[in-house]
Parts: C-alpha cells; sequence; structure tokens
C-alpha cells in the first residue's frame, strides 16, 4: 500500500517520464537536423518549442519536489521492468513499472506536447 497521495504521485511520474520525453526529442531533432527535407525550419522550430515547454514542466516537478523533500530515483532495470525508489516524507517506497507501460506514456505525453497542448490553450 502506497502512502503517496494521486496528486504527489502524478508529479513524481512526471519526473521520472519528462526525461525520457526530453531524450527522444533531442534525437527527433538531430534527425531532422540531419535529414534531406527541403524546408526542414518548421519541423525543426515545433521539436525546439516542444523541448523548451517539456523543460519548463520539468523545472517546476522538480521545483516541487525539492520543495516537498521528496526524491526518485532509478534503482533497478532490466527487459521487462524498470524500479524507482520514492523518499516521501520519511517514507521509502519501491515502484515496479513495466516498460511497455513507460513507453506508451511517453508516447502519450508527446502527443500532448507536439499537438493537444496547443488545443487545450485555445479553450
Amino acid at each position: 500500500m502506497t502512502r503517496i497521495p494521486e496528486q504527489d504521485r502524478d508529479i513524481i511520474e512526471n519526473e521520472i517520464y519528462l526525461p525520457m520525453v526530453l531524450t527522444i526529442l533531442n534525437r527527433d531533432l538531430h534527425v531532422f537536423g540531419q535529414s534531406p527535407f527541403k524546408m526542414k525550419r518548421p519541423y525543426l522550430d515545433l521539436v525546439e518549442e516542444t523541448m523548451r515547454m517539456v523543460q519548463k514542466d520539468l523545472k517546476e516537478t522538480r521545483m516541487y519536489l525539492r520543495k516537498e523533500n521528496i526524491k526518485v530515483s532509478e534503482i533497478k532495470r532490466d527487459e521487462a521492468f524498470t524500479m524507482y525508489m520514492f523518499l516521501y516524507k520519511g517514507y521509502e517506497e519501491h515502484h515496479n513499472y513495466f516498460n511497455p507501460r513507460l513507453r506508451n506514456k511517453v508516447e502519450e505525453l508527446m502527443t500532448y506536447y507536439l499537438f493537444k497542448r496547443y488545443h487545450a490553450q485555445s479553450k
């Protein structure tokens, strides 16, 4: 049983997912830069702007975690699972994440940052 409230757990999971999103966007930026697109500037601008938004959200996440004295660290990884340790208000919890679930959540976040955040802002 976890002692971490859902709202804090969501913020903690952002500390896991957002760096992965940045890693993928950084690779994509490199690929777009090397690709033979006739006009690659719009693609590069889109990825760079998306990276800025992810970095902004990651900064806010890390500030909250620091303020609340919450720590997250990866402790073990294999082909199927990645285990993280959360230090939350004096309690240590270990959580296993199924790697395909991590990948799917990162893909969902990329879709949000690349497209859906624009729709959310216009409403």
